[in-house]
């Protein structure tokens, strides 16, 4: 079964349990196969899109940009190319700077907006999308993120994460070439990202049971498999191969489409993304480079998954059950190593006072139940 027929069998099953919490249905187009830039401008002369742009960095421009624009070009059609800079520091984030660049470089004429990258590129072009009432596709140069579907956008705004109603991409065009060519830290960091799901999940089933939280058991399964697939996986993920790639894709498009089917981030986003977005913030903060999310969230998950499983332990919560099925750090420490990316605080650049202020601080940023925000609350983190 391809990934467009999952995701009806998928809106089927949610739309069958509306009962319990509302489900978006989800209608979107999906390549994931080797060769699948060659698509893009069959699609676009399908769709009417006769005038585009397509925004890019150096990198992204070298892995699929030039490729993507050729073959526009050579199918009629017109192309406007956005090449985002990088900032004093080399990145390219999703800030104010960059929201200005990308929207100043979406014309009148431009009839959709391709983004050609991983998570910031996307995160700028979707927001971007749902000002200027553009359609959106996204092209991934990496198997990064679980973002690619998302309908929310992730943005700093004066030196704070939130996260802004954004649109998801209509269509996903991923090249297992491409993907396979990106340079394995990336690959390590959208493993990272599924290797989050672990700590999300527990803390998605915490929030329903303290705080009453909405809660979907399909979006739960549908996060949940594609995360053990990623495990058992885990050694062709960890070779780069196409089949590895494939299934890293497949599984962080599966995570993106729960979060779309439901209207919020709870099945993929947990304590584990909130200290991640923490020590975002105080990189930027600091003038320093960044490391990739997904590198932040594996590593801040295997942190916490020792954490509540000692909450587990010692507090008398029934709701913390779920925190005893865990795996051990050590164990996500070996995974996250295996595919090739940091699996310390220390190999992340963070320093302890960093991490104890990301401790302490990291669940304000979001409104929902977490292990993380009991232990704040109840004060049981060591000092």
């Amino acid at each position: 079964m391809n990934m467009n027929e999952q995701i009806k069998q998928w809106s089927e099953e949610a739309q069958a349990s509306n009962a319990d919490h509302p489900h978006r249905k989800v209608e979107l187009f999906i390549e994931v196969r080797d060769g699948a830039l060659e698509a893009v401008a069959p699609y676009l002369n399908q769709q009417g899109y006769h005038h585009v742009t397509l925004v890019e960095d150096k990198h992204t421009s070298a892995a699929a940009g030039q490729k993507v624009a050729k073959l526009i070009r050579e199918a009629g059609l017109t192309v406007d190319i956005v090449r985002l800079p990088p900032n004093a520091v080399g990145d390219v984030i999703a800030d104010e700077t960059y929201i200005m660049k990308v929207l100043l470089g979406v014309t009148d004429k431009s009839q959709a907006v391709l983004a050609v990258g991983s998570g910031t590129i996307h995160d700028l072009v979707r927001f971007v999308c749902y000002k200027m009432n553009r359609p959106f596709l996204s092209i991934p140069t990496a198997a990064s993120v679980d973002g690619f579907t998302s309908a929310g956008a992730p943005l700093i705004v004066d030196g704070s994460k939130q996260t802004f109603q954004a649109v998801p991409p209509e269509a996903i065009f991923a090249d297992l070439s491409v993907l396979a060519s990106a340079p394995q830290t990336m690959t390590a960091a959208g493993f990272g990202d599924m290797l989050g799901k672990f700590t999300s999940l527990a803390d998605w089933h915490v929030s329903r049971d303290l705080g009453n939280e909405p809660f979907s058991p399909v979006a739960n399964r549908i996060t949940e498999e594609a995360l053990h697939a990623c495990v058992e996986h885990v050694d062709e993920i960890a070779a780069g191969s196409k089949a590895g790639v494939e299934v890293l894709m497949n599984a962080l498009i599966a995570s993106g489409i729960s979060m779309l089917m439901i209207d919020h981030s709870r099945p993929a986003s947990g304590g584990e993304h909130h200290i991640s977005h923490r020590i975002e913030m105080d990189f930027i903060a600091e003038g320093r480079k960044q490391v990739l999310h997904g590198a932040k969230v594996g590593v801040a998950s295997a942190l916490l998954s020792d954490l509540y499983r000692e909450l587990a332990a010692s507090q008398d919560v029934e709701a913390f059950n779920v925190y005893r099925t865990l795996p051990a750090s050590e164990q996500m420490r070996a995974w996250l190593a295996q595919v090739g990316g940091p699996s310390t605080i220390a190999e992340l650049g963070v320093t302890e006072d960093q991490l104890a202020r990301a401790l302490r601080t990291a669940h304000t940023l979001r409104d929902r139940y977490t292990g993380l925000k009991y232990m704040n609350e109840h004060q049981l983190l060591r000092s």
